[in-house]
């Protein structure tokens, strides 16, 4: 059984299904907004969800909150004000706390951004995705290069000076030259986080049943290495595999994820993970999905509630730390998942064997395993 030494850092997830459009590549559970948003409704649900939680949680600090969607701008700075207000009445914040909103170009305006930053949002998160107007189409944004960049202005006036990007490539009828194009579009806008992900075609989306034409994959290595190359000169470390940041604005949200701390996800389809010290075990829940059947549903009994086992604590652990280009320290394995490290010494050792793990004290990809990351994660199956 595992034994725990101490809480593990802990992290709020808060989702906002609703988007103004869903996206054909999006498998995200979001839902395009038919009528008026349901907001009060909605932020009345997800306190009451955090109050059936708040025995677990105790006191302790919330290490980073972030809200996600859906479009996260669709709702109003007094909603998400009240969210804060109330959390902060009920949870423990930590000091250095990090507050990121999601927001879509197409749904922000000055008050608005002004308002959230009031309100105590601290870090932004722009769904750009490109800045072609004829990629931005065939993506089936709402917006356009002109609202893309005059939105990254309003966030930067409404003082937000720690702010990520989002841009993909790979997208259909893309050249390398047009992904690096975007890169320096993007990075001239002086972001402090930049996520830079290929386009992938996920079962239930539109574009994977109706598959657009993308580019080969010898091209998409091309503009991969290619593009790792510009962000990186322009003082960017990727610190993750799409994920890339000026010093000291790693997204500790999302870190905390890969280094497998706890976190506490609510709102409609929502996951969470979470430690129980006293019991020596690991815990995930999920919420129902559909907006719908989550507002009409009794928060504290729709929960499903699984212990992991240890070989998918091991595997979990492993398939997140390992996207860390600098690894995790050894240790940190069984700090945050109680087993001890003999649980996966010998497939550690494998690993090195076949160059896929560098020879160190960490968790670290080689830069043959960064390259072979599917193979590497895949040694630590169940």
């Amino acid at each position: 059984m595992p034994i725990f030494t101490r809480p593990l850092p802990l992290s709020l997830y808060i989702h906002l299904p609703w988007c103004v459009r869903k996206c054909p590549y999006c498998d995200f559970n979001s839902h395009a907004l038919l009528g008026e948003l349901p907001e009060a409704a909605y932020v009345s649900a997800l306190l009451q969800e955090i109050d059936c939680h708040l025995a677990e949680i105790g006191q302790r600090p919330i290490l980073s909150i972030f809200f996600g969607g859906g479009t996260p701008s669709l709702f109003s700075v007094k909603a998400i004000d009240t969210i804060l207000n109330e959390l902060a009445q009920r949870l423990s914040f930590s000091p250095t706390i990090e507050i990121t909103l999601e927001a879509n170009p197409g749904t922000v305006d000055q008050a608005r951004f002004q308002g959230f930053r009031q309100a105590g949002v601290n870090r932004l998160s722009l769904g750009i995705q490109s800045l072609q107007n004829d990629k931005l189409s065939l993506l089936g944004r709402i917006h356009d290069s002109a609202q893309a960049l005059r939105a990254i202005e309003i966030a930067q006036a409404a003082g937000f000076s720690n702010f990520n990007l989002d841009i993909m490539y790979g997208l259909p009828q893309q050249s390398v030259e047009q992904a690096l194009a975007d890169i320096d579009l993007a990075l001239a806008c002086q972001p402090t986080h930049f996520s830079w992900y290929q386009l992938t075609l996920e079962p239930n989306t539109l574009f994977y049943h109706q598959p657009p034409q993308l580019p080969s994959e010898e091209v998409i290595m091309d503009m991969q290495i290619a593009g790792q190359a510009r962000i990186q000169a322009q003082h960017f470390q990727q610190y993750e595999v799409s994920a890339y940041a000026k010093a000291g604005k790693e997204c500790l949200h999302n870190r905390n994820y890969w280094e497998f701390g706890d976190y506490l996800g609510i709102g409609a389809g929502a996951h969470s993970k979470l430690t129980a010290i006293e019991t020596d075990s690991v815990w995930r829940f999920s919420q129902v999905k559909h907006p719908k059947d989550y507002l009409n549903a009794d928060k504290r009994s729709v929960l499903n509630k699984t212990k992991v086992s240890d070989p998918d604590l091991i595997f979990e652990f492993m398939l997140n730390a390992l996207r860390l280009t600098q690894g995790v320290p050894l240790t940190l394995f069984t700090e945050h998942t109680g087993l001890a490290l003999s649980h996966i010494e010998p497939k550690i050792n494998a690993a090195k064997e076949r160059g896929l793990l560098l020879e160190t004290d960490t968790l670290c990809p080689s830069a043959l395993g960064k390259q072979f990351l599917n193979d590497l994660t895949a040694m630590f199956l169940p």
